[in-house]
């Protein structure tokens, strides 16, 4: 069996990850990563809390827990492209970043050095090794459990990361992981699932990104008539598809539903909302992609259907894509599709396969 190094968050699927590693024989070393210190005296930081936790998991696991503390590098390789994102207009996805820079590079390569052959951690995704007409290929799979499915933060990877990589729980349902922890007397078998991006934890995200990029407070105007309706802080709190902290009450001559973020104008610094969920200005059947990466190595078959999803908590929808070269794609969708907002993400899968795909432009 060989030696594994699995990133340990603190959390249950990490730690049952690192358990099930150990049960199939293999010699197992946790690693807990520490990717941002900033605040680490603030209330809305928890990697005090998740490293005593990861720190028990390993405990009763019987395996060694070492520390690296990589905020350096996430400042560096992550959080300054977040921050010039936003600035820009755009809203990043810094999660797809950290896990290819930080958790599939900085940690592998740190791995490498303490002699580990493989890799692990709790993401739901699978990996699959498939021979066809290119040889043998490493392929990014869905996770058995849809619902937890995270193939779409992990579409940055190589095939010389996949090579690497296991991810023990991907087969599981979440359910399955929390019994299976549960049984094994881990102390982290209920412990509540993180949400949201790891370095704001749950402290409001205007408030934190105030810290780094000051207010610039604007006009806030109908995209259908130009009519001022309200004041924004800045353009770049406010994403495409945005209800909530608009601050717009009744406008006379307005019918009574909601306001959306529908566009943003950067050399004017105004905000353009529009009224109602299903708004034309709200749904495209079409995008174009920038710094586009595919999993094989190659790009997809222009105009063959493929599946796509432009944000994490979304279905499946039939795409073909039309124009493709190194830099940039474009994708055509078979429906119009909901608030495709520039700076995320859009992942491209042949039915459980995930091809890869790039950021939205």
């Amino acid at each position: 069996m060989s030696k594994v190094i699995v990133g340990m968050s603190g959390g249950v699927d990490s730690s049952v990850a690192a358990l099930l590693l150990k049960r199939a024989g293999h010699e197992v070393v946790g690693l807990f990563m520490k990717n941002w210190e900033d605040d680490d005296s603030e209330e809305y930081c928890s990697s005090r809390q998740d490293l005593i936790d990861a720190a028990a998991a390993a405990d009763v696991i019987g395996i060694d827990l070492e520390v690296v503390n990589f905020s350096a590098e996430y400042k560096e390789r992550v959080f300054a492209d977040f921050l010039a994102e936003y600035q820009a207009g755009r809203t990043p996805n810094p999660d797809v970043l950290c896990n290819s820079e930080i958790k599939f590079k900085a940690f592998l390569d740190h791995a490498v050095k303490l002699g580990a052959e493989k890799i692990a951690t709790g993401h739901y995704a699978q990996v699959r090794e498939f021979r066809g007409d290119w040889g043998l290929e490493y392929q990014l799979m869905k996770a058995e459990d849809g619902t937890k499915d995270q193939s779409y933060f992990l579409y940055r990877l190589n095939q010389a990361q996949l090579a690497r990589t296991m991810f023990p729980v991907g087969h599981l349902y979440k359910r399955e992981v929390r019994k299976i922890a549960a049984e094994a007397c881990l102390p982290n078998h209920a412990k509540k699932d993180s949400t949201g991006i790891c370095f704001i934890g749950e402290r409001p995200f205007r408030e934190f990104l105030a810290r780094y990029l000051p207010k610039q407070p604007g006009e806030i105007r109908v995209l259908d008539n130009d009519k001022v309706v309200g004041r924004h802080e800045g353009l770049m709190y406010y994403t495409l598809g945005q209800r909530e902290g608009l601050g717009i009450g009744g406008v006379k001559g307005a019918p009574e539903e909601p306001w959306f973020v529908a566009a943003k104008d950067m050399a004017k610094n105004v905000l353009y909302v529009v009224q109602g969920h299903e708004h034309p200005a709200l749904l495209k059947d079409r995008l174009s992609a920038a710094n586009l990466s595919w999993i094989s190595g190659r790009m997809p078959h222009p105009h063959w259907v493929y599946a796509a999803k432009t944000r994490y908590r979304m279905l499946d929808a039939a795409c073909e894509i039309e124009t493709v070269d190194g830099e940039r794609c474009e994708i055509a969708f078979a429906a119009p599709q909901w608030a495709v907002t520039p700076g995320q993400s859009v992942v491209v899968y042949e039915s459980l396969i995930c091809l890869g795909g790039g950021i939205i432009v």
